[in-house]
């Protein structure tokens, strides 16, 4: 197993050394010590406790977005694993496929017939256009 000395599981989990050693007199974090005497604590414990303290706020209100490229369509297939989820949409006449979590296939019920959109950041994006003749060119 893996041992964490105090200041490295300060570092993982965003808090100081000082709260670290209050946790464990407290008992909250059970720690124990290494062949040289120092305190040391479970990384399987330090992931655990790093997993609950990392809470995502909610936003307010409704949220803008960088993104400019918004598909709006219906879910028309989603194959699933236990670990990645490929969802497709039809957009109009357009196919759109997103590789996602099956977590996050689940948490937004994803299947056939659900309305979804699929929004595009990208910072490549590759225009095609058939070559314009210019006036005077022979055809």
């Amino acid at each position: 197993m893996t041992q964490l000395r105090v200041r490295e599981a300060a570092t993982f989990l965003g808090v100081s050394e000082d709260t670290v050693r209050r946790w464990i007199e407290k008992g909250t974090m059970p720690a124990g010590t290494d062949a040289a005497g120092r305190r040391v604590l479970e990384g399987t414990e330090v992931a655990r406790l790093a997993r609950k303290l990392a809470v995502t706020p909610e936003a307010h209100g409704r949220t803008a977005s960088s993104a400019r490229n918004r598909f709006v369509g219906l879910v028309t297939e989603v194959v699933m694993d236990t670990v990645m989820a490929q969802v497709e949409l039809q957009c109009g006449p357009f196919r759109v496929v997103s590789l996602m979590s099956s977590e996050a296939a689940r948490e937004l019920g994803l299947e056939p017939g659900k309305v979804a959109s699929a929004v595009v950041k990208a910072t490549t994006v590759v225009i095609e256009a058939a070559p314009e003749l210019r006036e005077g060119a022979s055809r």
